[in-house]
């Protein structure tokens, strides 16, 4: 089924549907990752863009329950070189055309996503339309042109939970409280949460209490938690509404570990300021210096923000920075246990060579007692 995208530039490019009919309206973005697309599928922080893989063959080992990030897929549509209808894995339970059919998301194939790819780098993450529906491109530009965009609007209210939850036994346990025994116990904000992450936190020992974005200071001091986590999330750290005075309060007052939007988050909590990347990180092969120890990490990420380090007050310390074009990508505060990075460290997909920053988060929670 012909398919056209359209982009705000006035370009238009042809493909084929593998999902049926369907239209979609986004921002158009690209990620460089070898594997991993049912993770970046079920991955929160992709609401309301247009995803093109730079991999060509995408959909040769299906997808499985095992996989999943989330509860559901995110991106509006998906767009790859070429799509395979026949996978190959033991671990397949179906293929990814009925899987993103079975959540309503358009997919596409035999598009030019080098091309794709090459342009977004140029003129930076655009406004596109996806349709199968309408075909006349002065129209499908017209329409991509017309769409309000990501800037300024609050994503978050869309993927975060409504009532809190418990990780128990990897998997979602409604509660209002934290789950009974031994370890530390955490409040982690859900701003689009991936499941990896309650993953490793209860791996490491702690017991997660999941909340909404939006909850309040008192709520979780209230809880007495020994630290806070604070999720990745999709969309403008400026547009979410309701999350970082809560943040502000409870800084200084327990651990506090943030990654990618929460990271984001806690720049502005600390009195700085974001702004939007030309066409973001999203891959699991961005290379990142700790500039404490001197060591390179590969990583995985997904944004397209970034804390303008000249912002910061100088309380906080940037601790990690992007070897591709220099952006900050860590910091902490000099004087409470307070720290963030811009990427992954869950990885899911991606390399595991972070996940070392989990342990930090530990180590802190055992020095405030």
């Amino acid at each position: 089924m012909k398919a056209l995208i359209g982009l705000e530039d006035g370009t238009v490019m042809t493909a084929r549907s593998f999902t049926g009919p369907g239209e979609a309206v986004g921002e158009i973005v690209f990620n460089t990752s070898m594997s991993g697309y049912q993770e970046v599928l079920t991955d929160p922080s992709y609401t309301g863009q247009l995803v093109t893989m730079t991999y060509p063959l995408i959909g040769n080992y299906g997808v499985n329950p095992e996989d999943m990030e989330s509860s559901g897929v995110h991106p509006r549509a998906f767009l790859v070189r070429e799509y395979q209808d026949r996978p190959s894995n033991y671990r397949a339970t179906g293929t990814l055309a009925d899987f993103l059919k079975q959540y309503g998301v358009l997919g596409v194939e035999g598009l030019d996503t080098r091309m794709l790819t090459r342009k977004i780098r140029t003129t930076g993450a655009m406004k596109a339309l996806v349709t199968t529906e309408d075909l006349d491109p002065q129209s499908v530009v017209r329409r991509a042109r017309e769409w309000v965009g990501l800037v300024g609007r609050d994503m978050v209210a869309r993927v975060a939970c409504a009532t809190s939850y418990r990780w128990e036994n990897n998997g979602l346990v409604p509660a209002g409280d934290f789950p009974e025994g031994a370890g530390f116990k955490v409040i982690a904000f859900d701003c689009g949460i991936k499941y990896n992450q309650l993953r490793l936190l209860t791996r490491k020992g702690c017991r997660v209490l999941v909340v909404p974005a939006t909850t309040s200071a008192e709520e979780v001091l209230a809880l007495r938690p020994h630290g806070v986590f604070l999720s990745n999330g999709p969309g403008d750290p400026a547009g979410v509404r309701g999350v970082v005075g809560n943040i502000r309060k409870m800084l200084g007052k327990l651990p506090i570990f943030g990654i990618c939007l929460g990271h984001q988050m806690l720049g502005l909590a600390y009195g700085g300021t974001t702004y939007k990347l030309k066409f973001g990180h999203r891959g699991g092969n961005q290379p990142v210096k700790d500039l404490i120890t001197g060591k390179v990490e590969i990583t995985s990420q997904n944004h397209g923000f970034c804390v303008d380090p000249t912002s910061l007050p100088k309380s906080v310390e940037v601790t990690h920075i992007n070897l591709n074009d220099g952006s900050l990508e860590g910091m902490r505060h000099r004087e409470w246990p307070v720290f963030s990075v811009q990427y992954h460290p869950e990885y899911a997909p991606g390399p595991h060579d972070a996940e070392y920053l989990f342990d930090r988060f530990m180590q802190l929670m055992e020095q405030a007692g």
